[in-house]
């Protein structure tokens, strides 16, 4: 495939993952002012509110100053002033890492990687910028500098992964950590144990967040009738049910992060001065939301279990990561040691960033804080996990590979 070709392509990709992304704010939001609103309304209106909804999924924190009769009747405390919106539906993030993912492959695929990585990115990079310099206006204004960089940044790092993944492809095996750590620059030990600490942890931290889907799953499946209910009560039509309905599935990451949050200890708040956690639920009013509707009440009896998945994933990890040791790794006490904590100090990273990044400000008052505390996250679940990774690479033998 020639330059002109791959070129060609990665734009079109690009544009293809911007207009998905916008369009799943731009057509719910484009049908609820034609049906409800009767045209009546300038839709450059609704296209504002669709391109602050993207932005607040890609990471933007937004400032609102909602009109005097709006903040009335919500009868929100704080409502009147200006206040901020930080918390990320993910849903979005979520897409444009995908979207980057499959275009970085495409590019590595191609033979032509860096031309392909920069031209999807610097495609895709002005014409986010385009969306939200044209975004601002007397309601909503998003932070300017987090609205150049984030979006773009969010779609570059899937670029970035996904070219990484199909080099390591085309080298017939996932060997790019051997890559990244050159054998003469890093001892064989120190080299190994780098690489199943990452991998260990990468993989401690992925199962957490499998079974905290699942668990998000079963709670919905278990609390349908209340989700169906809070639907009812807000009577918001077709089009605002599906808007709303849309919402929530951008913050079903947000959830399932929320989940692994609970699964490790520390839980999450959804408003000042409640918990949501193993050890019991503790809410004042919360929005009406009808995703909301899935969480636990009161004090769960075996919510201690909970805590016991990230420990046994640690340990299986310790178990599993043994068989790909090298020798001189597996008979050195300290070495074991070291990567055993590794493993739980890598899992804690990546859990306390998406426990960071999945939490903010979701409005006035008491919303100001929504979702877990990122750095209680990382310390239990480093710890967690590090102790019974250890425990598994001592006792493994084996029984296996990751």
């Amino acid at each position: 495939m020639n330059r002109i070709a791959v070129a060609l392509l990665a734009a079109l990709e690009a544009l293809i993952a911007l207009a998905i992304g916008l369009g799943i704010a731009v057509v719910p939001l484009t049908i609820l002012w034609a049906s409800h609103f009767g045209l009546g309304i300038d839709w450059v209106v609704f296209w504002h509110a669709a391109v602050d909804v993207w932005l607040l999924g890609n990471g933007v924190d937004l400032t609102v100053q909602l009109p005097q009769a709006t903040a009335a009747a919500l009868a929100l405390p704080g409502a009147e002033q200006p206040f901020e919106l930080t918390i990320a539906l993910l849903g979005f993030a979520v897409l444009a890492v995908l979207f980057g993912y499959r275009a970085g492959l495409r590019a590595s695929a191609t033979g032509l990687r860096l031309l392909g990585c920069s031209v999807a990115i610097a495609v895709y990079g002005v014409l986010a910028i385009a969306a939200a310099l044209g975004s601002g206006h007397e309601v909503v204004n998003p932070n300017t500098l987090q609205s150049l960089v984030l979006p773009v940044g969010v779609y570059s790092l899937g670029v970035l992964i996904g070219s990484e993944v199909g080099e390591a492809r085309l080298d017939g095996g996932s060997r790019m950590l051997s890559r990244w750590l050159r054998a003469e620059a890093w001892p064989t030990v120190v080299r190994d144990g780098v690489v199943a600490a990452l991998r260990g942890g990468t993989a401690a931290s992925a199962g957490v967040l499998a079974l905290s889907a699942l668990l998000v799953t079963v709670l919905l499946a278990a609390n349908y009738t209340t989700v169906v209910g809070l639907y009812e009560t807000l009577q918001a039509g077709i089009m605002g049910g599906v808007s709303l309905t849309v919402l929530q599935l951008a913050l079903l990451p947000n959830a399932v992060i929320w989940a692994a949050s609970w699964l490790v200890g520390p839980g999450f708040a959804i408003g000042v001065g409640t918990s949501v956690s193993p050890g019991g639920t503790v809410l004042g009013p919360v929005p009406g939301l009808p995703l909301l509707g899935a969480l636990p009440q009161g004090q769960p009896a075996f919510g201690f279990v909970g805590l016991l998945v990230p420990v046994l994933l640690g340990f299986l990890c310790g178990m599993m990561l043994r068989q790909r040791m090298s020798p001189g790794v597996r008979r050195g006490i300290l070495a074991v040691l070291a990567t055993g904590a590794g493993v739980g100090i890598v899992a804690g990273i990546e859990l306390g960033l998406l426990a960071w990044w999945s939490a903010g400000a979701a409005g006035p008052g008491r919303l100001v804080e929504v979702g877990p505390q990122p750095w209680l996250v990382a310390g239990l679940a480093a710890a967690e996990i590090g102790v019974a990774a250890v425990l598994g690479l001592l006792s493994g033998g084996r029984r296996g590979a990751l």
